[in-house]
């Protein structure tokens, strides 16, 4: 089952409902901009919003580098305390906007530098 959410073509997602992305244990996964949703699993604006900036952050980036220097903050904040995932600064600016559904119209390019040089960060879980 596939549709789009939102109301401007900013805004729209393409979301694919399946049974094998993501694994199990994870309600969705946000590929190269298309949200992967598992089954009938919730997703709320607020988690749509996250996906959207994470989108944003790919766009800027080429989706390519996205994902390797996600991948490589990741392994670097592995050893140090905290989570790691949490931590990735990508994710602190995702998690820190989530709720703001306006973020996006005025977010600033690569804003997600900022949460780089911040040692500790936490957020609540959602």
């Amino acid at each position: 089952m596939q549709g789009h959410i939102g109301n401007t073509l900013h805004e729209q997602m393409k979301i694919i409902r399946n049974r094998l992305i993501p694994f199990k244990g994870f309600n969705a996964i946000n590929l190269f901009g298309v949200l992967w949703v598992r089954g009938q699993a919730r997703v709320t604006q607020v988690d749509l919003n996250h996906e959207r900036i994470h989108t944003a952050q790919m766009r800027e980036l080429g989706y390519i580098l996205f994902y390797v220097l996600y991948l490589v903050e990741w392994m670097v904040r592995l050893p140090m305390p905290g989570n790691a995932y949490r931590n990735i600064s990508m994710e602190r600016e995702a998690y820190g906007h989530q709720g703001d559904l306006g973020y996006l119209s005025s977010r600033r390019h690569y804003a997600w530098l900022h949460y780089m040089r911040k040692t500790k960060q936490t957020h609540k879980k959602s």
